[in-house]
């Protein structure tokens, strides 16, 4: 992983990561921890973090040819069911462990794949299975993940019903044309219609998800795109910048030379100048830019719990095939093949493939360039926990970083990244990491 994407030339979107999910980077993570420090870490008594549960529905109707997660497409109601009964014996299997037992959820979050994939008496049993275990009703914030054409109205209606505080929308574009190429299932018709009668039922808090630099996205196409958000009036808007990991169809494609698809992804200084824009439309209709990747209506009331938490070094259980989590102070990942992952629970184990304890230095990098995403952070938050001013700790970052513009302000009381600082903050974090974790493959 290289800041070369994020530099002030004109760069092509290569293969690689991009985007800083976590530290130290994933390539660091081992085996042998799973045993040497996970096991251990589970028997320790529970820490005073908040505890989160996350459950990776591995399904979708087609693969996009830009993701990059663990998913199926092929898979039957009998294969889904047996996988979801899986996913239960998981969460009841780290239930029996000290770190774990008896803690509250303070917020849970259904990712994938698409958890709107499950049918309703899917997801209903799924939900008694794990409740039956752990109430949800301490949890402050329950997120579930959507593809718009897998949307009924009984099914949406359900999953209110059920709990959900924040629906996410994965829009990523408004033109079929572009869904097409980028390989995603769903159509605009499917868009509005389930948006529409998602807002009529009154969910809390609805998010849209957009990607800029989709292959064949032009700038008329985006400015389209950014309308129709403001003209539905979400409660928050997320946008990606679109990225290439090794493992999606589109990077197969660049590496392999088959010349598959005929459209480009847009280059990185477009992608930054296409964000823009776009949080400037937003300001301008009364949003407010939370992070490098969101927009809110009401700051004072649309909160992403699940973000703030994992940023400030809450636990998090991650439940399902290839899941990542947080516990005790340790980096875990599943099993990520079905397989390996299903057998595992089934003769009674938790199916961690590998981990690795970050030390009190990593952990301060961790938090402190996941919380430079929302553009800013406070050094007494790191002076309070850690004992460590982060400004003078890491002044050949700050200084770099300022002398590249990337600094709207830096002092004991605040340190705010620029507009374009925040435009290509994931280039700049690695400035942070210790010498070891640069110019090493992410994952």
């Amino acid at each position: 992983m290289s800041e070369s994407a994020s530099s002030g030339a004109v760069d092509e979107t290569a293969v690689g990561s991009y985007f800083v999910a976590n530290y130290p980077p994933f390539s660091v993570w081992s085996a042998d921890a799973a045993t040497s420090v996970a096991t251990p870490a589970l028997q320790s008594p529970p820490s005073n973090a908040a505890l989160g549960m996350y459950l990776h529905i591995p399904f979708c109707r087609k693969r996009c040819h830009f993701c990059y997660f663990r998913v199926y497409t092929e898979k039957n109601a009998a294969e889904v069911q047996s996988y979801l009964d899986v996913v239960a014996r998981e969460w009841e299997l780290y239930a029996q462990h000290p770190a774990i037992a008896d803690r509250p959820l303070d917020f849970i979050y259904f990712g994938g794949g698409t958890p709107s994939f499950l049918s309703v008496r899917q997801l209903k049993a799924l939900i008694g299975r794990l409740e039956g275990v752990t109430p949800w009703d301490t949890a402050q914030e329950i997120t579930f993940e959507c593809e718009p054409g897998t949307l009924t109205e009984p099914k949406l209606a359900s999953i209110r019903e059920l709990g959900v505080t924040r629906l996410s929308l994965g829009i990523e574009n408004f033109d079929d044309k572009i869904l097409e190429v980028n390989g995603r299932a769903h159509r605009s018709p499917e868009i509005f219609r389930a948006y529409d009668f998602a807002r009529s039922i009154g969910f809390p808090q609805i998010n849209i998800d957009l990607i800029a630099g989709m292959l064949g996205e032009t700038h008329d196409n985006w400015k389209a795109c950014i309308d129709k958000t403001i003209e539905l009036s979400p409660d928050s808007v997320t946008i990606y910048q679109m990225e290439l990991p090794f493992n999606t169809t589109i990077s197969s494609d660049i590496l392999k030379g088959t010349g598959g698809f005929s459209n480009n992804v847009a280059n990185w200084e477009t992608k930054r100048q296409w964000v823009a824009e776009a949080f400037e439309a937003l300001e301008n209709a009364g949003y407010t830019v939370g992070s490098a990747y969101t927009a809110v209506k009401n700051p004072a009331h649309t909160k992403f719990v699940y973000r703030d938490r994992l940023w400030q070094g809450a636990d998090l259980i991650g439940l399902g095939v290839a899941s990542f989590g947080h516990v005790s102070g340790v980096h875990v990942q599943n099993i990520d093949s079905w397989g390996g992952y299903a057998e595992a629970v089934r003769q009674g184990q938790l199916p961690i493939n590998r981990a690795y304890r970050p030390t009190d230095e990593e952990r301060l990098i961790r938090e402190l360039v996941l919380q430079l995403k929302l553009g800013t952070i406070r050094p007494s938050y790191f002076q309070n926990k850690y004992g460590v001013n982060v400004r003078t700790q890491f002044s050949e970052a700050w200084t770099s970083l300022n002398n590249d513009g990337y600094l709207a302000r830096a002092d004991d009381d605040l340190v705010e990244l620029s507009r374009e600082g925040l435009l290509r903050v994931d280039g700049l974090l690695p400035r942070f990491f210790l010498p070891e974790h640069t110019n090493i493959r992410y994952t």
